[in-house]
């Protein structure tokens, strides 16, 4: 079973009340408040892009990567109807693989992709950040906090309606330092329903560990935020600037 596959199509209207726009505001907060102005910024693990679309649309210059291709297909869909300047390009990479063109501004990072990246893989995945953000750029990300992700050990959720039934189980894997959950989507197609699985993984990352993988990869100034949008369901903010 693969994450975000048979989930992709579905997505958006899963995530429908996901504040994306109180946490672009905070991006551009932190934007405002640092030395260098941003203009050009990469979405990285950007899903189906609706943090994309909504940064495109306050001006900025995108850049735009995920390692799914369905939930990139969503993306291109989605961001074909953009009336700006600059469309957003979009890549289908590997987070630890990452390669783009030109170095930008900042990257975002949003709603704990990063939890989905295993703990050997992250020094890997900031370094490649740290090639193609500029010398005191900004990198701003959030994850799922340790907390957050033991608290839903066992628990089983349902997010049901018209056409759409979607179930998700979590079980703590102590051995992978891991929140597992397995994904059932049951869909109407006409009078017939279908069903689909998934697995989807969120490793625990400690805070101390995250901030020394920054700056061994080359990030200073590191910060952990837990007053940013969804703090009271246990989302940390973690804001880095590019060393000089």
């Amino acid at each position: 079973m693969s994450s975000y596959a048979s989930l992709a199509r579905w997505y958006d209207e899963l995530t429908a009340d996901v504040p994306y726009e109180e946490i672009a505001d905070f991006y551009e907060a932190v934007f405002a408040g640092h030395s260098r102005p941003v203009h050009t910024v990469l979405d990285f693990c950007c899903g189906t892009g609706a943090m994309t679309g909504i940064l495109a649309r306050r001006g900025y210059d995108l850049t735009a990567t995920d390692a799914s291709s369905d939930m990139l297909a969503e993306a291109a869909a989605k961001l074909s109807q953009l009336e700006t300047a600059t469309p957003p390009l979009l890549l289908c990479q590997e987070a630890s693989q990452l390669d783009l063109n030109d170095t930008v501004d900042a990257a975002v990072c949003c709603l704990d992709s990063i939890n989905y990246l295993p703990p050997e893989e992250l020094d890997a995945v900031f370094v490649r950040l740290a090639l193609f953000i500029s010398p005191g750029g900004l990198l701003i990300f959030d994850i799922n906090s340790p907390e957050r992700l033991r608290s839903l050990d066992g628990g089983t959720f349902v997010d049901e309606r018209e056409g759409l039934l979607c179930l998700w189980r979590a079980q703590l894997d102590e051995q992978l330092h891991a929140l597992v959950y397995g994904v059932d989507l049951f869909s109407q197609r006409g009078r017939l329903w279908s069903r689909e699985q998934e697995e989807h993984v969120e490793y625990l990352h400690e805070p101390e560990l995250l901030l020394q993988r920054l700056a061994r990869a080359g990030f200073v100034h590191a910060v952990r935020r837990t007053d940013g949008p969804q703090h009271e369901q246990g989302r940390e903010f973690y804001i880095a600037e590019r060393k000089s």
